[in-house]
């Protein structure tokens, strides 16, 4: 826990600069979860949580927030009538910190707020890659008759003009996403079999940072943290063996923001479901959100992002109706 800490912001930070370089943002968002429940707990969960995570990481030379101004928003209120009402709800709540001033980090909130997310976006999105820590593959054209389900988020996505998407630790897919795996050349998947692979998991592993190394332009970074092995999340919605361990993602997030030819343009942290009878998810969450935000940080410090501005925490919705105004 930091001294001076403030209950209901990001790692107990206070808040003493009127300007914001990092925003953290929060999405309660449960609409669509199929199997466990409680993700709409999770962003104020993790939050919670993040004071008891270190404020020290070893890129940084000064603790957390080294520098940088960090605004804990007010969390997203939840309006809108229907799912796709939400979803315009969530991108009138989003779009005000995404036009290029300060970095994003997003916690949800199931994994249906990335239509959300990339609606957002000031940069087009045939220019952003997507990298996605993920168990599944969400690249399914429906679920229970639904389009805009979690199970969907990568898919739709792709339909909104994303140009490139980079899947980590996918390990529970359907025939159909195996299918647009294949074909879309758009989509590149590293399966945790491969990755985890007691034989050739290393060189597979190599092969994914090589890749992660090459990516030039804006990227947006998912992270459901069902990507990571089901020990570390036990709470979260559909928590799946075989996953990731801690340093994986750390090593494949300080890779990607290390990258000189990609500008991390933003981030989110999603399938957060608190415990019952333990922290440790909404921790972990916590801990891969406090990663993030080290290293963006450290970007900054070595010249890999700035912003020509730097405004302050009032800022007038964009109304949104995307979502609503889109053929059925």
């Amino acid at each position: 826990m930091t001294d001076g800490y403030v209950e209901g912001n990001f790692l107990g930070l206070s808040e003493s600069i009127p300007e914001v370089d990092v925003v953290i943002l929060s999405l309660p968002y449960e609409l669509t979860t199929s199997y466990g429940e409680g993700t709409a707990e999770g962003p104020a969960a993790c939050i919670a949580a993040s004071a008891q995570v270190e404020i020290y990481d070893s890129l940084l030379s000064e603790d957390l927030p080294a520098g940088v101004s960090i605004h804990t928003a007010k969390e997203w209120g939840g309006s809108g009538d229907s799912l796709l009402a939400q979803l315009d709800s969530m991108t009138t709540y989003l779009q005000p910190w995404f036009v290029g001033d300060c970095f994003p980090i997003v916690l949800g909130g199931e994994h249906g707020i990335l239509p959300a997310v990339m609606q957002a976006q000031s940069t087009s999105l045939s220019e952003i890659t997507i990298v996605q820590i993920d168990a599944h593959a969400d690249l399914r054209s429906q679920l229970g008759g639904e389009k805009w389900s979690h199970a969907c988020a990568a898919a739709r996505t792709l339909e909104m003009g994303v140009g490139r998407l980079i899947q980590i630790g996918v390990r529970a897919y359907s025939r159909e996403e195996s299918e647009v795996i294949e074909n879309d050349v758009r989509v590149q998947t590293f399966f945790a079999r491969d990755l985890m692979s007691p034989c050739d998991g290393t060189k597979v592993w190599q092969e994914l940072l090589a890749v992660l190394s090459s990516i030039t332009g804006p990227v947006h970074l998912s992270i459901d943290i069902d990507g990571m092995d089901g020990a570390l999340v036990p709470d979260t919605g559909t928590p799946v063996a075989g996953g990731l361990q801690m340093w994986h993602a750390v090593e494949a997030i300080e890779v990607l923001f290390t990258n000189p030819s990609a500008k991390i343009i933003s981030s989110d942290v999603n399938e957060i479901v608190p415990g019952k009878d333990s922290p440790l998810t909404q921790f972990t969450a916590a801990m891969l959100a406090t990663k993030v935000l080290a290293c963006h940080i450290h970007a900054r410090q070595e010249g890999r992002w700035h912003s020509p501005t730097r405004n302050g925490k009032e800022r007038p919705p964009v109304e949104c109706d995307y979502f609503q105004s889109l053929p059925i």
